[in-house]
């Protein structure tokens, strides 16, 4: 940071010391007049005193701003103080003291010039104080300047790199009229806005400005309430107090400007009545008056409600930084009691909630402020009648808290509903492949459309409440009217027409974890572990046993019941589900960490990553899809193991990270990364290739939760009781490939003894295998579409099409409501002006008139035309919430139809946050806003004809002025529109980065706690923050410039009309009739202001129209029954498959993934797909589901071209246990099977045959035990097994096992084998496997059998045997030994 070397004083400190200096000379200058003339007070010493005082105060005033003009920033709160208490008393004594000398002197003398000046510069002081900035500024020595706010604002420069805002440096004429947008509507008038065209945020507006600030409120509700757990409530208060009270000030000036307009309509109807007498000049001070305050109204409204969604920005800012913060700490058991889609729906939806309270937080406290100022001008006028209006008012408010009540339990249900909607809505987007695969899309989406009618009639039932609550709202005034009256008749009162470092790197003693903290049964118990550095410790075990749970005690993921956990240096973690983020793969492998060439290229060459970046187009730059969807599991599994590495730590954990990789990759990750760059490192890898443990310095034998064993592999193999089951199975694994290789070799020694070189020749098959170098898995990034699987959101440009209004207006019975609507919203118009006319004309114009009709008679008349007009607002309000939720109903099943029905191109394509935010933010905006949004711009047009109505009856005049004024109006409107417009639909864009982000942190949140990496990722959410900020920001003070100008129009116009009124002769207009016209003008302004307003909120809104609309025109899958083409109820009988030229490619642009592949899978045979990682095997399964279209060729299954069949009759009649097990929130029974298709014992049959029957049997709810969300709850092994479950339910004459058993111990395997080989010994299995033990017994796709593949030398298949029983030759020989020698025994 570099030095000062001068001060640069800002515009608020110069106007500051102006002002003190011309308050100084006023009260000195009246001091002087004091002393020679006679004052106003009786007691000459009191004035005197007072003067004096005045004059100390500013000469220290003074003195104060001078000093602290190079030391601070603000200026201190008690000068702030000093100068609002002064604007105070300036407003009183220039009032006292205009009074007296009118009424006395009939003239304004000296002393009230100097206290209008004096109120000037106390105002000017008054807004210098509410913003606190004395905008100065220190300039550097190489002529930088650095604002005063500290070491915060110097990192905050230092990191943000936008435009600096402008906002921040803005004067004060700037801050009252908005003029500091002009540069952006400069910029948004000429072209579409850009988000890099957007100025920053000030710095107070930062989320990490905010987030320090609300982390300071936090702390101080801790300290005061001395608890851990700190009522946020409190909190909120603390943070948005300062700004609140500011917001309170503007709404109080707000509120008694109002009502300056009907305190004067008396005098001002009165006025009209007795022209000629009072004289011209009193029409115009009143006329005056009417427009002074109606400026002031103007001012301090648009400072309260810009004020108020400047403090909903920064209470949305620091929630939802905090909101990540937690999700980044939640413990497991919080996160199954909170899934994704609900922490989700809180950021989305919740928080939205609380800024929009921020706003309406406002209308209660001013409540009784506006109701006192009410009673105030019906005292004036009625006397104790407004005691009965008071009573009247109250018994309304107590009207509305039972509703209030009733609207509350409904809004609970509501978010309750969408909650669980938008939980299975997440949960479903996360598994779509597996709903695909399983043809259960259909009855998913028939369970969203359950729950959406759930929150439907809940919607229903509040809005039918919101238009009760507004027949209440328009009914009011009549009543409390009528009862005014009744009253006033009563008393005798004459009613007229005026009235929000160590030797040991990992120690655990005494360990006892469990993932519910309330449960007496731990989870792992009785854990004694000592792992020095650089030790290499294997966790080995069957399903379910511990062992992950092992690692995450490491991690501290797991709750700790009792014992200790020591941990010595930096930690690196590779869980068993790869975990990859949305960018390249470099940034997923650099991880936060700079660049260092040397490393990054070790890292990649140990990973075996080399010959995969050259297969991409992009290399290392690749675009990886939202969870790592373009990379085959290997490929994920690769990337994240070279994260670890490439971060240099001191402890590494590692939970099963050859299950997704081939033998070839297996050995190589082991050799050479394990083994090799990791060499002298601390590493812990849980595993069940058994081949791997003889290189173990320590071996942990999980079971049942305990470490059964420990030692190196030759002493466990001794001790006999448990171990040698894992190596017995391995052992009889390694025995099939044995037996299958001497059939066609003279023995295995033969072949690994060969060299390395042999290993790594270049395969050129010209047969079916899949070929390694010319195919990859999944879809690499073409250079047509610049490298980018994911694209940028959607994002329209221009104004919103007039076919969304027509989609969005017609979609419920063509728009046959809309007519109704407007018609019923007229004639409340047109019955509420003729209800008021009513009583203006026949009522007196003074006291000594009588009435035209009986009272009783008026009164009568008068609530029957505006309890019909209230029953118009009701029949409207019903028609206008049936029609938007009807339309928003639905748009929203539209989009999901299409969404769920979309190909999976479009999900690889497709973060999930963007479909989410549109499943709630936008959805929401429809559910609530949107039609009251449309209805509101008709609406406020009729209240405006029909207030010019009004007063063109009597000065027609005034189109003379409004006309062009309208005119100006709608050109401001046209100029602002397209910049406003912009900033919306970025704003919209926006959130779903941070929704992304947030939903990718969720789900890595133990792998970035492991790497320490939780302050990076709150950072990139800060920036993410900052990047939704921004537009949001720039696009509600976009609305307060618009509105500000409109505002100023309007205030003129009716300025104009009561100058009109004024020189009008005396008997043109009936007095009554002129009162009730500028009753109706009072609110000329706003309303002006709210027809504008209402058109751009509007156009705003529409925006999440269109974004869902363009979710409901997705190119669909091919259709899911084809009526003339469906296959026999028994297909496939056989099963086989025949693939002929087959040729697939993921998109258009994109090579081809498979080529002219031609073979047949004979049927009720088993077929083994083996291949390198990344070679294509996973793409050739999609193919026979039609994930992926064919390009060229065909697919027939028992002579059925699948191609010409419906995609439910295809995948409801195969079976597939997929590479991901995918288990959904639910119970055991529901997962195994969803569409309830089979019985409890044909359930329970299924659980024994896959190894899960006494798991569940052991828990108390059985077939209803629960699974959590991503069945968290349960082993990746035993999610597998779930799977297998399934398959074994439904029985299909075909079943596809992807990398089925990857993630269970040898001995599972073995067992799976067995269930497979017995259950489906007549059925065809195709099967995909790195392990070579579970494709030795089937017959591959090279026509040939195992052992005939094996006399070619040149054969892929030998090549991956030989290097499968290579790696495991000298386990193989020391277990063999071990084996013999039991049986010997």
């Amino acid at each position: 940071m570099m030095h000062p070397t001068a001060i640069k004083f800002g515009f608020a400190y110069k106007l500051c010391l102006v002002c003190t200096t011309l308050l100084l000379l006023v009260h000195a200058s009246l001091l002087l007049l004091m002393l020679n003339h006679e004052t106003q007070c009786t007691s000459t010493l009191k004035a005197l005193t007072s003067e004096i005082v005045q004059v100390l105060s500013w000469v220290i005033s003074l003195l104060a701003t001078c000093k602290i003009s190079k030391s601070n920033a603000y200026y201190p709160w008690l000068l702030r103080t000093w100068w609002l208490c002064n604007f105070i008393l300036c407003v009183i004594t220039t009032a006292i003291h205009v009074h007296f000398s009118v009424t006395n002197k009939g003239h304004i003398s000296t002393r009230e010039c100097a206290d209008f000046i004096g109120l000037i510069a106390s105002t000017s002081l008054l807004v210098i104080s509410t913003r606190g900035k004395t905008g100065t500024v220190l300039l550097a020595s190489n002529g930088a300047s650095e604002p005063l706010l500290g070491d915060k604002t110097e990192k905050h420069s230092q990191t943000q790199s936008q435009k600096e805002s402008p906002y921040g440096k803005a004067t004060l004429l700037q801050l009252i009229n908005f003029s500091w947008l002009n540069p952006l509507f400069a910029i948004g008038y000429k072209k579409p806005l850009e988000q890099n065209d957007i100025p920053d945020v000030d710095i107070k507006d930062s989320a990490e400005f905010l987030t320090c600030s609300f982390d300071e409120s936090l702390r101080q509700v801790k300290e005061r309430d001395g608890t851990a757990n700190p009522s946020i409530y409190k909190a909120i208060y603390l943070f948005a107090r300062k700004k609140a009270a500011m917001n309170a000030l503007f709404a109080v000036v707000n509120a008694s400007a109002s009502y300056v307009g009907p305190y004067l309509i008396t005098d001002f109807v009165d006025f009209l009545g007795e022209k000629e007498m009072r004289g011209l000049k009193s029409g115009y001070l009143l006329s005056l008056a009417f427009l002074c305050a109606k400026m002031v109204e103007t001012i301090a409204q648009r400072q309260w409600i810009f004020g108020a969604r400047q403090l909903g920005l920064r209470l949305r800012a620091a929630l939802i930084s905090h909101i990540y913060q937690k999700g980044l700490h939640l413990s497991s058991r919080s996160r199954q009691s909170h899934t994704g889609g609900e922490i989700m729906n809180f950021m989305s939806v919740d928080v939205q909630r609380i800024t929009d309270f921020v706003w309406y937080v406002n209308v209660i406290w001013m409540l009784p402020i506006q109701i006192s100022l009410a009673v105030f001008i019906l005292h004036t006028n009625l006397g104790l009648g407004s005691l009965a209006a008071l009573v009247a008012t109250l018994a309304v408010m107590a009207l509305n808290i039972p509703l209030t009540k009733i609207q509350k339990r409904y809004q609970a249900k509501i978010m309750d509903a969408k909650d669980n909607r938008m939980k299975a809505t997440s949960e479903i987007l996360r598994n779509m492949r597996t709903l695909k695969l399983q043809a259960w899309d259909s009855q998913f989406s028939e369970r969203i459309e359950a729950l959406r009618k759930v929150e439907y009639n809940w919607l229903m039932k509040s809005l039918r409440q919101a238009a009760f609550t507004a027949f209440i709202f328009w009914g009011s005034p009549t009543f409390i009217s009528v009862i005014t009256f009744w009253a006033c008749m009563f008393m005798g009162i004459a009613l007229t027409a005026g009235r929000v470092l160590t030797e040991f790197d990992i120690v655990i003693e005494r360990g006892r974890f469990s993932w519910d903290p309330e449960s007496t049964t731990p989870t792992i118990d009785q854990i004694e572990l000592k792992v020095k550095r650089g030790m290499k410790v294997a966790i080995c075990g069957s399903v379910g046993s511990g062992k992950s749970s092992l690692l995450s005690s490491i991690l501290g993921e797991i709750y700790k019941q009792s014992g200790t956990v020591k941990i010595s240096g930096t930690k690196a973690y590779v869980p068993q589900s790869a975990w990859i983020l949305t960018g390249n793969i470099r940034d997923n492998i650099t991880f936060g960490k700079d660049l260092n060439e040397d490393r990054y290229e070790k890292t990649v060459e140990a990973c075996a990553l080399k010959k995969d970046f050259e297969l991409f187009s992009g290399g290392d730059m690749t675009e990886i899809g939202e969870r790592g969807i373009n990379m085959s599991g290997g490929q994920k599994q690769r990337i994240q193991i070279a994260r670890a590495v490439y971060q240099d730590a001191d402890i590494y954990l590692f939970d099963d990270p050859f299950s997704a990789v081939d033998a070839h990759t297996g050995t190589h990750l082991f050799k050479e990364c394990l083994m090799g760059i990791l060499k002298e490192k601390t590493i812990i890898f849980v595993t069940h290739q058994v081949e791997f443990l003889p290189a173990a310095d320590l071996i942990l034998v999980m079971q049942n939760g305990r470490i059964a064993q420990a030692g190196k592999f030759e002493d466990l193999l001794k001790q006999n009781i448990g171990f040698e089951v894992l190596v017995g199975a391995h052992s009889k694994a390694l025995e099939t490939i044995l037996e299958a290789e001497n059939s066609s070799r003279t023995n295995l020694n033969s072949i690994s003894e060969e060299g390395e070189s042999n290993c790594n020749s270049k395969t050129n098959l010209q047969h079916v295998h899949i070929q390694h170098d010319t195919v990859q898995d999944n879809p690499s990034e073409g250079k047509e579409n610049d490298g980018k699987l994911v694209q940028d959101e959607e994002r329209e440009t221009g104004s919103i099409a007039k076919e969304v209004y027509w989609a969005y207006l017609t979609t419920v019975k063509g728009g046959i409501l809309i007519p109704l609507i407007l018609l019923a919203q007229s004639s409340f118009q047109i019955l509420q002006i003729a209800s008021n006319y009513w009583m203006a004309w026949v009522c007196p114009t003074s006291s000594d008139a009588k009435p035209l009709y009986d009272m009783n008679f008026i009164l009568l008349i008068y609530m029957t035309l505006s309890v019909a007009g209230s029953l118009c607002v009701l029949l409207r309000a019903m028609m206008v919430l049936n029609a938007g939720l009807w339309t928003a109903q639905a748009l929203f099943t539209k989009m999901l139809h299409n969404v769920l029905r979309a190909p999976m191109a479009f999900f690889d394509s497709t973060p999930t946050g963007r479909i989410l935010n549109r499943a709630s933010t936008d959805q929401s905006v429809l559910d609530l806003e949107m039609a009251n949004k449309i209805g509101w711009c008709a609406f406020s047009i009729i209240q405006i004809l029909g207030t010019i109505a009004v007063m063109c009856q009597v000065a027609w005049q005034v189109f003379v002025i409004f006309i062009p004024v309208t005119a100006v109006c709608i050109w401001y409107q046209r100029y602002y529109t397209p910049t406003a417009r912009e900033l919306a639909r970025l704003a919209q864009i926006q959130i779903t980065p941070i929704l992304h982000h947030f939903s990718e942190s969720l789900a890595g949140a133990a792998s970035i706690r492991a790497f320490d990496q939780e302050g990076r990722f709150i950072y990139t959410n800060l920036l993410l923050v900052d990047g939704f900020s921004r537009p949001w920001f720039h696009n509600v003070s976009a609305m307060e410039w618009l509105s500000f100008r409109l505002n100023l129009l309007s205030n003129f116009v009716f300025a104009f009309s009561l100058v009109m009124l004024v020189s009008l002769p005396e008997g043109i207009i009936n007095p009554s009739i002129a009162g009730l016209a500028v009753t109706y003008g009072i609110n000329l302004n706003v309303l002006q202001a709210s027809v504008i307003w209402n058109i751009c909120n509007a156009e705003n809104k529409m925006i999440s129209v269109e974004r869902i609309l363009q979710y409901t025109n997705i190119a669909s899958e091919a259709p899911q029954v084809i009526e003339d083409c469906r296959p026999p109820s028994n297909w496939p009988q056989t099963g086989t498959i025949c693939f002929k030229n087959l040729q697939i490619r993921y998109a258009e642009h994109l090579p081809s993934v498979l080529k002219n592949i031609t073979c047949t899978f004979p049927g009720r045979k088993k077929v083994g797909v083996v291949g390198r990682t990344g070679s294509g095997k996973s793409t050739l399964i999609q193919a026979i589901f039609r994930m992926v279209e064919p390009r060229e060729g065909s697919i027939i299954i028992d002579n059925v071209d699948i191609c010409k069949i419906g995609l439910h009759d295809l995948r409801s009649r195969l079976s597939i246990i997929p590479q991901d097990p995918a288990l959904f929130e639910g119970t055991v029974r529901g997962n195994l099977d969803p569409l309830q298709q089979y019985s409890d014992t044909e359930v329970w049959e299924a659980l024994d045959k896959c190894q899960l029957g006494h798991l569940v049997r052991a828990k108390e709810e059985k077939l209803d035990s629960p699974v959590v969300e991503n069945g968290d709850n349960w082993s990746v092994g035993q999610r597998q097994l779930f799977c297998l479950g399934r398959a074994l339910l439904k029985r299909s004459s075909i079943l596809v096992l992807d990398e089925a058993t990857a993630s269970v111990d040898s001995a599972t395997d073995g067992v799976i084998q067995n269930i497979i080989s017995h259950e489906f010994k007549d059925r065809t299995v195709v099967t995909i496997a790195h392990r070579i033990h579970t494709v030795i017994d089937r017959r591959i796709a090279e026509y040939d059998e195992p052992s005939k593949l094996l006399e070619r030398e040149e054969s892929f298949f030998f090549k991956l045997i030989k290097e499968y029983s290579g790696r495991s030759h000298n386990f193989n020989t020391l277990a063999t030994q071990h084996v013999q020698s039991r049986e010997q025994s």
